[in-house]
C-alpha cells in the first residue's frame, strides 16, 4: 500500500496556525483577514499571509466583501486532506505492524 500525498498540502496544514485558522472558519463558516486576527496570537498581516498560503493549495476560496476579502474552507479540499491523511495512517499502521512483527520474532529467537 503506498500513499500519495500532496506535499503542498500538507505543508499549509501543518502549521498550528493555519489548523486553528481552518477550524475558526469551519466553526464560523466564513471569515475575513480582521475577524480571524482578533481571534489568534498572530497579527492581521500574518494572518493574512497564512489564508494565502491556505488559498493557494486550494483549501480556502475568498470572496472580495466591501474593503475585505470573506475567506471560506473548500470542504472539498479539505475532504481529500482527510483522505490522504487516512491513508497515511493505513500505511504507517501496516509499517508498524511489519515491524512488531520482526521484533517479536527477534525476541523468540533470544530467548530459544
Amino acid at each position: 500500500m503506498t500513499a500519495v500525498v500532496d506535499d503542498e498540502l500538507w505543508s499549509a496544514v501543518g502549521d498550528p496556525i493555519r489548523r486553528r485558522m481552518l477550524d475558526l472558519l469551519l466553526a464560523d463558516g466564513s471569515g475575513t483577514a480582521t475577524t480571524l486576527s482578533e481571534r489568534l496570537p498572530v497579527t492581521r498581516q500574518a494572518v493574512t499571509k497564512h489564508l494565502g498560503v491556505l488559498g493557494r493549495v486550494g483549501l480556502v476560496h475568498v470572496t472580495p466583501s466591501g474593503r475585505e476579502r470573506l475567506y471560506q474552507v473548500d470542504e472539498a479540499q479539505l475532504a481529500r486532506a482527510v483522505v490522504q491523511l487516512a491513508s497515511v495512517g493505513s500505511a504507517w499502521d501496516a509499517r508498524l505492524q511489519r515491524i512488531r512483527r520482526i521484533a517479536e520474532t527477534i525476541q523468540r529467537s533470544k530467548e530459544s
